[in-house]
């Protein structure tokens, strides 16, 4: 009896972790048919990220399809900067590592920014410089 009692938290962990498993391939799924029309796409737990053209596109990914999604043009930014643990960084000169990274997007005619969370800081600086050469002019 002792063994079954053993056996049985590990059976609810393997059991919680295939749900895990399973939960996180439909939001791949679901991202990957989203990203297909994007010329560049990007996909992390706190946020999915397109670009086509001018226009950039993100959201949170869920199961189904990307939500809360929010769009705006290059053509009306201003400045994009680099944000790990709430301090402002130079994309060609950023901190070795941090917890909290973001690219944050100041607008011309506008007191409003958007922030696009991301998890790995390299990834960040990446997108960070290839839309900085996409500005215009």
């Amino acid at each position: 009896m002792e063994r079954g009692l053993f056996w049985l938290p590990l059976l609810a962990l393997f059991i919680w972790l295939a749900w895990a498993g399973w939960n996180e391939y439909q939001k791949l799924e679901a991202y990957r048919i989203w990203a297909e029309k994007f010329d560049r796409a990007k996909y992390d737990i706190y946020a999915v990220l397109g670009q086509k053209g001018c226009d950039v596109t993100w959201g949170k990914p869920t199961r189904q399809e990307p939500a809360n999604l929010q769009t705006f043009s290059l053509k009306d930014v201003q400045e994009i900067r680099l944000i790990v643990d709430d301090r402002i960084y130079n994309l060609a000169d950023p901190p070795a590592k941090g917890r909290a990274i973001a690219l944050e997007f100041l607008f011309f005619n506008s007191l409003n920014s958007v922030r696009i969370p991301f998890t790995e800081l390299a990834l960040a600086v990446e997108w960070g410089n290839a839309l900085q050469q996409d500005l215009p002019g």
